[in-house]
């Protein structure tokens, strides 16, 4: 009896010393999954959609950097990222598990720029003691390497010029200018991020390399392209209020579908709800966020494993934070009024969008320039026809949509803006010329696989 017990122990040890020793699995839904947690933390924050897109662009090339390491297929990215020169590098007989090594970055690089650290230390801290528990010795060694890069990469982003613009004056409103920006109701919030187009560029040459055309000049003459742009806004926005107005009488009419798309693309984390003599904040994506997950439906429908999956994050999300950079040195460039605001004081003092207008100036559309070139670095990597079915905008009380391709919803994220009464339709037609161009740029710029 005895001699059994001690062979069980035996066999026992043996197969915790095998555990010890197989090799930690990190996964694409591993990856996916902490990318998620960090945007579930900056919709609980409310970042603005231009600072958001630094908090996605930093972890995730932290990551790719990782993973490119010794890699037969993927390109370092250092030397193409402005300032980006030096990672330490990787000895592949180090014992380091690199997939582990470049979730570990993601996260600790994401604490570094969020304001609910906690909540993502909680996070973090589940799944280092799951992985201690694996395997202690090829956690350390990759913890280890990783806060080595982590430490590099915050020396990197620290360069960005992004401490320096939060103590950068207000942007000033001018009332007595017409055709000029001005905040808008419900809350009347100052103009967000006025110097974002200062922020260090990562692939452009500068903010202004792809500059739009120059938005029509103020009118209030009904003959004048400004005006008839506004008239437009002004004239669907009441068809589809009629609409939406004859739902209400029969409620078995359909929601319109202009309403539906503008809804689904709405992305305004500055939302707010009014009761009484309160007002709070309706948490809500940011137009980052949206895309983001976008690159996790096709990853999720493709199968891909973890290096594209990384691949995929960092390629978007550098096409998002250029994007922000870009569009917003030409909103505070052109200051040009919103539409609900020029429409109260010539056309309907009475008139009101569907959505809330978001408190910056109108030209370009960000969410234009934004998923045209999503759409086009996402194409790049999936495919011109690549169906899938969105469902970044359940989790706040909406369905999920279909889409044939990452163009076709580009062009129905931008159309949106007119359907939700926030935008004149040159600012969405130049805005997504504008991000074409920058996702094209960027697929052109960036050698991220080897040939």
């Amino acid at each position: 009896m005895n001699s059994k017990i001690y062979l069980l122990g035996l066999v026992m040890l043996f197969l915790t010393s095998c555990k010890k020793d197989t090799p930690i699995k990190v996964t694409t839904d591993d990856f996916c999954a902490a990318v998620d947690t960090v945007t579930g933390i900056m919709v609980h924050d409310i970042f603005s959609p231009p600072v958001a897109s630094r908090i996605y662009v930093y972890p995730n090339v932290a990551a790719y950097e990782i993973m490119a390491q010794n890699n037969t297929k993927y390109e370092s990215l250092q030397g193409q990222l402005k300032g980006l020169d030096s990672i330490p590098k990787l000895d592949p007989k180090s014992g380091v598990n690199k997939n582990l090594a470049a979730l570990i970055a993601h996260i600790e690089v994401s604490k570094q720029l969020i304001f609910s650290e906690e909540a993502l230390e909680k996070y973090r801290d589940s799944l280092y003691e799951k992985w201690g528990s694996e395997n202690q010795k090829e956690f350390d060694l990759s913890k280890e390497y990783a806060l080595k890069v982590v430490d590099r990469i915050k020396m990197w982003m620290g360069k960005d010029n992004y401490k320096q613009t939060r103590t950068f004056s207000k942007f000033s409103v001018h009332a007595d200018q017409a055709g000029r920006w001005q905040p808008t109701p419900p809350s009347y919030m100052d103009g967000v991020e006025p110097h974002w187009g200062e922020i260090r560029t990562l692939v452009m040459d500068s903010a202004s390399q792809f500059k739009p055309i120059a938005p029509y000049p103020f009118s209030t003459d009904k003959n004048s392209a400004f005006y008839k742009d506004a008239k437009e806004t002004y004239d669907v926005g009441n068809l589809i209020s009629e609409k939406l107005v004859e739902v209400e009488k029969n409620s078995s009419k359909p929601i319109p579908e202009e309403s539906a798309i503008a809804s689904f693309w709405d992305c305004n984390p500055y939302a707010t709800v009014i009761q009484g003599h309160m007002m709070f904040a309706k948490k809500k994506n940011t137009p980052d966020a949206h895309w983001i997950n976008i690159t996790k439906i096709a990853l999720k429908k493709s199968k891909s494993d973890f290096e594209t999956t990384v691949f995929a994050y960092t390629k978007t999300s550098i096409g998002i934070f250029e994007s922000f950079i870009s569009c917003w040195e030409e909103k505070y460039r052109s200051n040009v009024v919103r539409p609900e605001t020029y429409i109260n004081q010539n056309i309907d003092e009475n008139w009101r969008p569907q959505l809330q207008t978001p408190p910056f100036p109108e030209y370009v559309s960000g969410h234009s320039v934004v998923s045209s070139c999503s759409a086009i670095i996402l194409t790049s990597i999936f495919g011109d026809n690549f169906s899938y079915i969105d469902d970044s905008e359940v989790s706040f009380g909406l369905p999920k949509r279909p889409f044939k391709s990452f163009k076709q919803a580009a062009a129905e994220a931008s159309i949106s803006r007119l359907y939700g009464g926030i935008h004149y339709r040159a600012a969405i037609e130049n805005g997504v010329a504008q991000g074409n161009n920058i996702g094209g740029y960027i697929n052109n710029k960036l050698k991220m696989i080897k040939k």
